[in-house]
This record gives C-alpha cells, structure tokens and sequence, in this order.
C-alpha cells in the first residue's frame, strides 16, 4: 500500500509502498478516508518529540472498517469511524476510570506505531478507541475531530468549564484555536482570539471572534479591556513561551488558563507569570485530547448543526501533496488558514 515515509528527522518524507499493517486481535484495520495535516506530526518529524524511524505520520483519521480481530465484538467490516489520537490500552486502572486520554500504556499513530499518512492503518483495542461516525457527518470533517477539534471541545468543556455569558481567549488561530473559536461561540461565550497572521485573524473573526493584532497592541492588555477586566477562560493554541505568559496574563481573578499548544524542546518550561497565577487564584491546566467515551456529547452537538467540523477543513490534498504540507507547517501561515486532510485515494 502507499503511504508517507520519513527515516530521518527533518528529511524530507516520501510516498513509498509500505507493507499491510497487521490486524491486532482486539483492534482492527481501517481503510483511511482522510487524515489531518497537524502540527505535532511536524514536532514529531523535526525530532522534537522523538518517534521511532523510520515513521509514517498522521494521527487525526477517519475511514471505513476494513478488517476486524478475532476478540472485537463491537465493530464489523464496513463501519463509519474515527478515533481518538491517543489510543488507550483499555485495561489499566485509567482506563477503567474513562480517563483513556492519559493512559499511560497508550499508543499513538504517527508517534509510537505507523500512523495515517497511508491507505490503510490499526488502531489497537477497538472496543475502547472506536468512535462510530454518523452517516450524515462527511469524513474529512470527521478527521479533524481525533486531535484539534476533540482536544479544544475537552479543553473548553472539562477543563476550562466554559459557559454561556463568559469570556473566552484564543492565543493562536491555526486549526486547535479555530475549533476552540467555535466551540467558544456555540456555547454562548463571547471570544477574543489573536494570531500573528492576518488570514487566521480573519478566519476567527468569521466564526464570531473579535480579534487583536499581536504585532499592533499588548495581547493581555487589549484582551482584559475588551473582556471588561480578563477572560474567565484562556487557551494556548500554540505552544510558545510568550503565548502560554500571555494566555495566563490574559485572565480575570479566579480565571483558568488552558494549555494545549505543545511546549517541546528549548521550550519545554517556559516561565510562567506565577505572581499572578498565586496573587489572583487562576487556574493552570493541561489537556491531552479526549477518549472515545466523551465522543457521543460533543457529535450530538454536530448533528444538531450548533458545531460545524466541516467548516474547518479548507483544503484537501493527495499523499503526494502531503510531505510539502508537513513542511509547510515550519512556516506560520504558510499552508492558510483552517485545516488541511489528506485523502490518500485523492490523485
């Protein structure tokens, strides 16, 4: 089958014919129909989150059931589905808990075993990690809900506890900060997003954000004058030291700051205003995706038309496209606003 290969860390990948994954027992095989195009998979291939070589990207997928282990017992050939970029063991004590999203025997296609830059991928203990997609949803927009879209529902809804009536800050408007946008707006927040480039600013502005020019004002003063004193909820889609400072500066008292951007490398602790975090009693959390259980809620969402996945995905491209796409994501902007899914059966 073809699939996107890298063997050395910053090398530029290749479309090669790889072998057939092979079908776990308790997992299955699932025909890809489309795959997003993510900044971790750029982290990954960088070597800033080190992967083992040589490494098919891709974590964010949707497709069809084409093959099925002998010990599944909820899935057949043929199923709509998704899943969640953290596949859970479905075994230890975090998975019993529904916390699969920190299991800590988990894996991760493109990260720890060939991911879905490809024909065709496994997805391990499928009882526990499959999502059933409805008919209704298409699946390229089904494939930014595994990491962006699910991550920022999660990062809103148990973590930040955002509700209608409060303010929300977005730092960074590539595809994670364009669905907290709009998960923002769906649940009745007033938001404010900012991005150093003007087509994701615009992009925000169109889902119902107001929007700060980082370039032209100071983010946390212009964010705590436009929110009449701070965001309840502030979230770094980015991952950088000086949006993580700004997303915490950004908060009213008692306001919770999200982090989801990944901070790795030379930036792996980044300073923290921590005076402010004590002086003013905010909150600093971490999220880590969403498990496959905590799918129904926000899919209910999609059916009754209050999310809009599809309005994410800008631009569909082939596997031949994708190694330019994956180094297109070194540059802030460069691949436009919104998200970019791969369709391997796309020329």
């Amino acid at each position: 089958m073809d699939a996107v290969v890298y063997r050395t860390y910053g090398e530029r990948p290749t479309v090669e014919d790889v072998t057939e994954p092979a079908c776990p027992a308790d997992g299955v095989v699932v025909q890809v129909a489309a795959t997003g195009v993510c900044r971790s998979d750029w982290h990954a291939w960088q070597g800033h989150d080190p992967v083992p070589l040589p490494m098919v990207p891709g974590h964010e997928l949707a497709g069809t059931v084409a093959e099925v282990g002998a010990e599944v017992r909820g899935w057949t050939a043929g199923d709509r589905v998704t899943v969640p970029f953290v596949v859970a063991c479905g075994r230890c004590a975090w998975c019993a808990a529904g916390e699969h999203q920190v299991c800590p025997d988990q894996q991760q296609p493109g990260f720890t075993y060939a991911g879905s830059w490809a024909e065709r991928v496994a997805v391990p203990a499928a009882d526990t990690n499959l999502v059933r997609v409805p008919d209704e949803l298409d699946l390229a927009a089904a494939a930014a809900l595994g990491c962006r879209f699910a991550t920022s529902y999660r990062a809103l809804r148990a973590h930040g506890d955002l509700r209608a009536g409060q303010h929300l800050a977005v730092h960074g408007c590539g595809g994670v900060g364009l669905s907290a946008v709009m998960i923002g707006v769906a649940l009745g927040a007033s938001v404010v997003a900012t991005d150093l480039d003007p087509a994701a600013r615009e992009a925000a502005w169109a889902l119902g954000a107001e929007v700060v020019d980082p370039a032209a004002v100071p983010v946390a003063d212009a964010v705590r004058d436009l929110t009449g004193g701070g965001a309840h909820v502030s979230i770094d889609a980015v991952g950088s030291p000086t949006t993580a400072a700004a997303s915490v500066r950004s908060l009213r008292r008692r306001g919770r700051h999200v982090q989801v951007g990944l901070l790795l490398g030379e930036h792996a602790a980044p300073p923290l205003p921590m005076d402010v975090v004590v002086a003013q009693e905010l909150a600093v959390l971490g999220s880590h995706g969403m498990s496959a259980a905590e799918y129904p809620a926000m899919l209910d969402l999609v059916a009754a038309g209050t999310l809009d996945p599809a309005a994410l995905v800008t631009r569909r491209i082939g596997l031949a496209e994708a190694p330019d796409a994956l180094a297109a994501l070194g540059t802030p902007g460069a691949g436009g606003p919104g998200i970019t899914v791969v369709v391997p059966g796309r020329s």
